[in-house]
């Protein structure tokens, strides 16, 4: 409960206090040393060698912990992963930025990094879908694309030899995102995993985990492969745009996204490693209670929450054994 911000009167604080610790009790029965403060000890077996990586070091033969994190282990490397830190790439990521400057031929683009990122023009996907050589008119064209300040998805290309990082998005699952809510949360609470786009089709909502904390709740688009789509089937749609892409939201998506985003705000607040299926069950318990959108963001549903999730991870902990 260190550092949670809430306005909770003193039979709440006692019902979170207990959620945590019964969270805690399960998390050090699953993995005694999965977060480690400044001096803690990290378990290792010594007989077998391994490798000391970032935020760790040799304190009289025994291995500690020299930042505040999780422990990692990749083979026989062995760091800690500090927490509430900015995000560190990874080639092959997803993530989610924004525009903060049109340039000769590149895009750079805001993404929780230490500096910002470029997408080249020559490393994305034209609007017309035909895979070509970009031409000066490309160029010209580059605000008609994006331009300050849009919400972009793109993955991790690469990175330079003076440290700056290189996006691409050629496939039609990456680009320009409209039409919904961009949320900034600590990067360590998106864990890399298979799947990072996910249809909500009861919703009819696109939900996108960037691996740098920016998440995306949005109408869903539908997503076709330009190589199948002929140059009359993409003529006619551009000659009505208004009837297949209409420049409202309804009342009632709006409310689905805004629903999903203070779910993702809740368990932002309470610390808890994002997921699709997390975030629906969040959502799923305020629409079972009856909540207005705006009171998801109380504290008494932020107690429920927790309450819930520990109760889960028991239950969970109960059928392994």
């Amino acid at each position: 409960m260190r550092g949670l911000k809430l306005p909770l009167n003193q039979t709440q604080r006692i019902r979170l206090q207990r959620a945590f610790e019964k969270l805690q009790t399960l998390s050090a029965k699953a993995n005694s040393d999965a977060s480690v403060t400044v001096a803690d000890s990290i378990q290792v077996n010594y007989e077998d060698a391994f490798l000391k990586g970032h935020g760790t070091t040799d304190l009289n033969g025994e291995l500690v912990a020299t930042v505040c994190g999780v422990v990692e282990r990749v083979n026989k490397l062995v760091y800690v992963r500090g927490l509430r830190a900015r995000y560190k790439p990874e080639v092959g990521d997803i993530v989610v930025g924004r525009i903060v400057e049109v340039a000769q031929k590149r895009w750079r683009l805001e993404i929780n990094f230490t500096q910002d990122a470029v997408l080249m023009l020559s490393s994305m996907n034209m609007p017309d879908g035909i895979q070509r050589r970009r031409t000066a008119l490309d160029e010209l064209n580059m605000r008609s694309i994006f331009e300050e300040n849009d919400v972009v998805c793109a993955e991790v290309r690469n990175f330079q030899h003076d440290g700056s990082l290189q996006l691409q998005a050629r496939s039609q699952k990456y680009g320009k995102l409209e039409k919904g809510q961009l949320l900034i949360i600590d990067p360590y609470l998106v864990k890399k995993s298979k799947q990072h786009f996910h249809h909500l089709e009861q919703f009819g909502v696109d939900l996108i985990l960037g691996r740098n904390g920016f998440i995306w709740v949005g109408e869903h688009v539908e997503v076709r492969d330009s190589m199948i789509i002929d140059q009359a089937n993409s003529a006619e749609q551009s000659a009505v745009p208004e009837e297949k892409n209409p420049a409202y939201t309804s009342l009632e998506m709006r409310q689905h996204i805004c629903r999903i985003a203070n779910a993702i705000r809740v368990l932002s607040t309470l610390g808890f490693i994002m997921d699709a299926e997390l975030i629906m069950q969040t959502v799923e318990l305020s629409s079972s209670l009856n909540l207005n959108i705006h009171d998801m963001l109380g504290s008494e549903f932020h107690v429920l929450v927790a309450e819930r999730e520990a109760e889960r991870r028991s239950l969970m902990s109960k059928r392994k054994r």
